[in-house]
C-alpha cells in the first residue's frame, strides 16, 4: 500500500504554517486544503486524503473480498501519482 498525503494532526499543522507563511487564508482548514492542491500538490479528486479512507481500504484488503489480490502495490493517493503499474 502506497498513501499519499493523508491529512492527520501533523499534516494539517505543516499546511497552516505554509498557509500563513504565503498569506493565504488560514482560518478554514477546507481554504487552506484548496490552497494546497491548487500550489503545491496537484490532486485530481481535489483533496487530500483522509485517515478513514485509508482504514477503509486496510478493512477491504484484511477481508475475504480481496482474497484473490496478490502482491500488488495499491496507491491511494486520489492520483496525485500519474503512472499505472
Amino acid at each position: 500500500m502506497s498513501p499519499g498525503i493523508i491529512v492527520t494532526p501533523g499534516v494539517e499543522h505543516f499546511y497552516r504554517e505554509m498557509a500563513s507563511s504565503r498569506g493565504w487564508a488560514t482560518e478554514s482548514w477546507d481554504a487552506i486544503e484548496k490552497h494546497v492542491i491548487g500550489d503545491v500538490l496537484y490532486n485530481p479528486v481535489g483533496r487530500l486524503g483522509r485517515v478513514e479512507e485509508v482504514a477503509n481500504f486496510v478493512a477491504y484488503v484484511a477481508s475475504p473480498l480481496a482474497d484473490y489480490i496478490n502482491g500488488a502495490n495499491l496507491r491511494i493517493d486520489g492520483g496525485s501519482t500519474a503512472v499505472i503499474n
